[in-house]
């Protein structure tokens, strides 16, 4: 009897993913990888003469596609956001008094979590078909990655199980496991191939490969922690979340566990740190989240993390080491900052050659001189410092050691350096003639967070300020096609793409201008607090430090900085030069409280598509109304996109209006 393409095309699907399951995830290969390649072909071959049987869930889909020529960008409907980290039991009994003074009882319940050392994804799921996978990003924005995450082989392309929702946002930790990672890099050196760091680079490397085809070659394992956008409904708790996730498909952290109360949460970190080295996964910390979801709503979030969540990381690894010198580096404030070079150990996953030693008063703290053994921490597993010289260390007068001191002058353009009473920093005051400020002024500048200039990177900025293109931020937006062509390794159509996307950032807001300017201490949020304050760049810049103290967020220190800076002339003329260069942002002219929506609360949710949320709440105030991050019975109205969830929902419970972006756009017409 002659089998159908139907029929074979299931068999073959079937022997495929049940050979995938026991190589890739109970390391026991059935068969020998050419049957495995020969079935694969086979399967391919009838997927191409007859379309319709590539079904969503066909090993095929896995296989990786034809390489791209770049990553498409990804706007998150709800950001990634960060979390706070503690780093000691004190830190812990802190985060749980302000979650128990906000939530007024002390009996309450944290789902606790490894916190994998990996590369955070988000994966959208419609109708339980995988749709969309993107990078973390800054957190608003990330790139899209759906083609390489396919090729996960535990990520199922297609969810089973009963009330999958029509749309469901995932998002979890990419890693690959310690035994793959080392196959891996076996493998590669038989190959006289170039072997991976650490599996957080090797996964980070691996999602980023504009071939999918070779992603499919890594051994990357995908474990779900939370949602984001969710159409539909889901349980009450975040444990019953991410168990619903399970019986879907979609694989979570065996280590998960719910617990009450903060002694309990010792109690767990202190059993994953003992284990930690035995995980078949590199763990950086515990993530505690406050289980039920109505808690974290009431809880809500501060700038950039949610208060309900918290990461405590692991005490950072040390090693010791020599100290055979050290650099000084020039910030874009001017700060002289030691860097030591050491020589080369292997510490927290990475080999470190270069420690940071903070400034004078540490070096003097430390007792510190070059040729010491030293004792070389990561600080949080990721900013390598010096935290002691090993006693013994420091032998005879003949030994040759050298104390550090610090150049009188800049070690970049030669300008005398002074020191701030009350500061430990050393600084340079060479201002914008510094090379090394400038450049890291221009940086700045340009971050995805401030101006978002794209293609303006590091080696570019060099170049522009070495051959005197650039001699300030404003000069960006001078540069032409002819001047660009001078420079090294800069085509027609690098030029082209850089003078597109400085064009684009000449519209941008009012707290990303205030924050691009690189104010000392003026981080996002005071750069929002500035412009919500006081809604025109020119009441900022006049502000004495006493009106400058009345904002949110703004003290002593921050208010001297803003005025220090806003009084200086050269400071003033880049500002002048820029808004003449054509940089703006959309103007607003009446204070909060005073518009015609004053004495309103609003909440903005889910994803708008004429304006990000940020802005439609910054015109929110500029009508006079309030706004609010957490739906209550004190919430006017709701302004919500698609994607709106819960709040919309709450809204709706508590009879509060809900105002779309159609109603949204007519209004601002009527009273702006």
């Amino acid at each position: 009897m002659t089998t159908s393409p139907v029929e074979e095309a299931a068999a073959l699907r079937a022997q495929l993913l049940g050979w995938a399951e026991a190589y890739f995830e109970r390391d026991a290969p059935l068969v020998p990888d050419a049957d495995y390649d020969q079935a694969m072909k086979r399967l391919e071959a009838l997927e191409r003469e007859f379309p319709d049987l590539a079904t969503p869930d066909s090993p095929t889909q896995r296989v990786g596609s034809a390489p791209l020529s770049e990553f498409e960008a990804v706007e998150h409907r709800l950001p990634m956001l960060s979390l706070d980290n503690a780093f000691s039991a004190e830190d812990m009994d802190d985060f749980h008094r302000r979650v128990t003074e906000r939530l007024g009882d002390g009996d309450v319940a944290y789902c606790c979590e490894p916190k994998l050392d990996g590369v955070a994804v988000s994966i959208v799921y419609e109708h339980g078909a995988l749709v969309l996978a993107a990078t973390r990003g800054d957190g608003t924005r990330g790139e899209n990655i759906t083609a390489n995450v396919r090729t996960i082989s535990n990520v199922p392309l297609t969810l089973s199980g009963e009330d999958v929702p029509p749309y469901l946002e995932v998002r979890g930790e990419v890693v690959i496991p310690r035994e793959a990672f080392e196959r891996m890099n076996a493998q590669a050196r038989a190959a006289d191939e170039k072997v991976f760091v650490n599996p957080r680079n090797a996964a980070a490397g691996s999602l980023r490969q504009l071939d999918s085809r070779i992603t499919a070659r890594r051994p990357l394992a995908f474990t779900a922690y939370s949602v984001g956008v969710v159409e539909g409904d889901l349980p009450g708790a975040h444990d019953a979340i991410l168990q619903r996730l399970s019986e879907w498909g979609l694989p979570v952290s065996e280590y998960m566990q719910t617990v009450t109360g903060i002694a309990a949460c010792e109690d767990y970190y202190e059993a994953l740190a003992r284990q930690r080295d035995t995980l078949p996964f590199d763990i950086d910390g515990i993530v505690f989240k406050v289980n039920g979801m109505a808690e974290q709503e009431k809880l809500g979030f501060v700038s950039r993390a949610p208060r309900w969540a918290i990461a405590r990381k692991f005490p950072a690894q040390e090693v010791s080491t020599q100290l055979l010198g050290v650099d000084f580096q020039v910030g874009r404030t001017g700060a002289i900052t030691p860097v030591a070079r050491l020589q080369p150990v292997f510490v927290g996953g990475v080999t470190v050659s270069n420690a940071t030693l903070h400034n004078a008063d540490e070096i003097e703290r430390l007792g510190v001189q070059v040729g010491d053994t030293v004792v070389v921490r990561r600080a949080g597993d990721v900013i390598p410092q010096i935290v002691s010289v090993v006693e013994g260390s420091t032998s005879d007068s003949s030994t040759e050691r050298a104390k550090i001191a610090f150049p009188g002058q800049c070690p970049d353009c030669g300008s005398d350096v002074a020191r701030e009473e009350g500061e430990a920093v050393i600084r340079c005051i060479g201002g914008m003639a510094c090379g090394a400020q400038l450049k890291g002024v221009i940086r700045h500048f340009a971050s995805r967070k401030a101006m978002d200039i794209e293609g303006l990177g590091d080696k570019l900025i060099d170049q522009l300020v070495d051959d005197g293109l650039v001699g300030s931020v404003a000069d960006i937006f001078r540069l032409s096609q002819p001047q660009l062509a001078t420079l090294e390794r800069m085509g027609e159509k690098s030029s082209d793409n850089l003078l597109a996307s400085i064009e684009q950032s000449r519209s941008t807001t009012l707290p990303k201008f205030i924050y691009a300017l690189g104010i000392r201490e003026v981080g996002e949020a005071t750069a929002r607090a500035l412009a919500t304050h006081f809604l025109e760049l020119d009441a900022v810049l006049a502000a004495s430090t006493d009106v400058l103290e009345g904002v949110d967020d703004v003290g002593p220190i921050v208010a001297h900085h803003i005025r220090g800076f806003a009084s200086d002339e050269r400071n003033r003329r880049v500002i002048s030069d820029l808004l003449a260069l054509g940089v703006n942002w959309p103007t607003v002219t009446v204070a909060s409280g005073e518009g015609p929506l004053a004495g309103t609360t609003w909440v903005v949710t889910g994803k708008l598509e004429s304006m990000s949320r940020g802005d439609a709440e910054q015109r929110l105030r500029a009508l006079g109304a309030k706004t609010a991050s957490s739906v209550s019975e004190k919430t006017s109205a709701v302004l919500a996109g698609p994607g709106a969830g819960s709040k919309r929902k709450k809204a709706e419970e508590l009879g509060i209006s809900i105002v779309d972006e159609t109603e949204w756009l007519s209004m601002l017409e009527e009273m702006e």
